[in-house]
């Protein structure tokens, strides 16, 4: 049986290596380079594809991250900061994963390009967060942009914006992977166009591509020639994910020897974050353990808030020459997940992607950052837009900061139904943005708009299935009452 698997494996590949040749055929020129470098990645995620056998984890082996490897934010805070600054912030440059679109808030383009406070898109606050940065230490940090195919054109676009900003701003494109058949594992594509049927034969393979596509960018080697030892990477979507001081500091101050080639920055766990990856130790090294990589038996102990208690924001602080050392040594090791989809079409396929967290256990010294909730603001839906454009917030020099009026230490719990999950409706739904300051939670279903002056406060606030409008009232009931409502139907 072992022989019959081996073969069978080896024919897939040679099937493969035969149609991924096909398709190299149709381009030509600096098009067939790219693709080349591209499709070796994907080769060697397909060979690795087809040698998995069972879970990546055996949970038996599973235990607890030491002490010593989750540092809380409080102690390295704690060292201070020294009077050179712009020292170790020369040499770190700013990494915003860029490949998603907007589609799930409604929005045509890239999401960065989404408009989230005072008329400031995630691309813009970025930009000015490292602007002040480099104004007030008189610094020379960077912003690069891993885009994918989907973004990339739109993005270079709004970039000539920031020409006269003090940041300087690079771009590279994560690899373009070919989605496979999920019965014959054979590439969907017919050639290399991104038009028509073709379009949807191609995906970007997620955020632990950046490792490759970075090097093979050639952009990586010049930063380090530019002095640039760290990276700071994180989604572009979460506001929290800003340079921090005492973090960098902490990475530089090491002793060459002993430096600290990653870091994950993790924070507390509630019940909203259950199903987000986790650290543990296994086989002698810190590994990030992702939902999908456990057991159906184990997968309520893994949500378990009382068990693991932290989980990743992918805000990752990682060593440049060590990722060079890792590439050329090809030692860059991340578990392969399998993501099924359905194509419009009704044909099924398979895309094979990692992620970026995933690599921890290839770094020398790795360790994680207990922070603060605060660095973890994520913008999936609209619910998190509204928190982010309310009166919870103050904006200065593109940072979101918890206003000090706010006496709660969290922030409320927003669902908004099905009328607000496109950012147009949305909008249209909102006359102003209501007070949110002493609000606990907030659900929202049915066709409801906010007029203004609204003042929303501390009780679970649920609207039901009714066209209303509500006006400027402070609610604080667990339901609203129909005299709070001037009906619109």
């Amino acid at each position: 049986m072992a022989q019959f698997q081996e073969m069978m494996r080896q024919q897939l590949e040679s099937s493969m290596d035969a149609e991924l040749e096909k398709l190299v055929d149709t381009v030509t020129g600096a098009d067939r380079d790219v693709c080349m470098k591209d499709f070796k990645g994907f080769k060697n995620l397909f060979h690795r594809f087809l040698q998995v056998k069972g879970p990546s984890v055996e949970w038996i082996k599973i235990k607890r991250p030491p002490e010593d490897s989750i540092q809380p934010y409080d102690k390295i805070a704690a060292w201070g900061l020294p009077d050179g600054v712009a020292a170790s912030l020369n040499k770190l440059v700013v990494v915003k994963l860029n490949g998603g679109l907007g589609t799930s808030m409604g929005c045509k383009g890239p999401k960065s390009l989404i408009s989230v406070r005072n008329e400031n898109t995630f691309l813009d606050l970025t930009v000015q967060q490292i602007e002040h940065l480099n104004k007030t230490y008189n610094t020379d940090v960077p912003l690069v942009l891993m885009n994918s195919f989907n973004t990339d054109e739109d993005t270079k676009k709004i970039l000539q914006k920031y020409t006269h900003h003090r940041v300087k701003i690079h771009t590279f494109n994560q690899s373009r992977y070919p989605r496979i058949h999920k019965e014959s594992l054979l590439p969907v594509a017919a050639n290399l166009s991104m038009t028509g049927q073709n379009a949807d034969g191609w995906y970007p393979p997620g955020h632990g591509d950046i490792y490759a596509s970075f090097y093979n960018s050639g952009l990586m080697d010049k930063l380090i020639a530019q002095g640039k030892e760290y990276i700071f990477v994180s989604n572009i979507d979460n506001l929290g994910a800003t340079v921090d001081l005492h973090i960098l500091h902490h990475l530089v101050s090491q002793p060459n020897g002993k430096r600290c080639e990653f870091v994950m920055e993790v924070t507390d766990k509630t019940r909203a974050d259950v199903k987000g990856g986790t650290l543990i130790q296994y086989e002698g090294k810190l590994r990030l353990l992702e939902i999908a990589q456990v057991p159906k038996a184990h997968v309520d102990e893994f949500k378990s808030v009382s068990k693991f208690k932290i989980f990743n924001t992918n805000n990752l602080w990682i060593s440049l020459p060590a990722i060079k050392r890792l590439q050329e040594q090809n030692a860059m090791d991340m578990e392969i997940i399998v993501n099924p989809k359905t194509l419009d079409g009704g044909l099924n396929v398979v895309q094979l992607e990692t992620a970026v967290g995933a690599a921890i256990k290839c770094f020398d010294n790795a360790m994680g950052i207990n922070v603060p909730r605060s660095r973890f603001l994520p913008v999936k839906t609209t619910s998190d837009l509204l928190l982010v454009m309310s009166n919870l917030y103050s904006l200065e020099a593109g940072s979101l900061t918890m206003s000090p009026k706010r006496e709660f230490p969290t922030t409320p719990h927003v669902k908004l139904g099905s009328s607000f999950t496109k950012v147009q409706e949305y909008l249209t739904r909102f006359e102003s943005i209501p007070d949110m300051l002493e609000l606990d939670h907030l659900t929202v279903s049915g066709d409801v708009t906010f007029g203004k002056n609204v003042s929303l406060k501390v009780n679970a606030t649920r609207v039901k299935n009714v066209s209303m409008r509500v006006d400027g009232f402070e609610h604080e009931d667990s339901n609203f009452c129909g005299f709070y409502f001037r009906c619109i139907k």
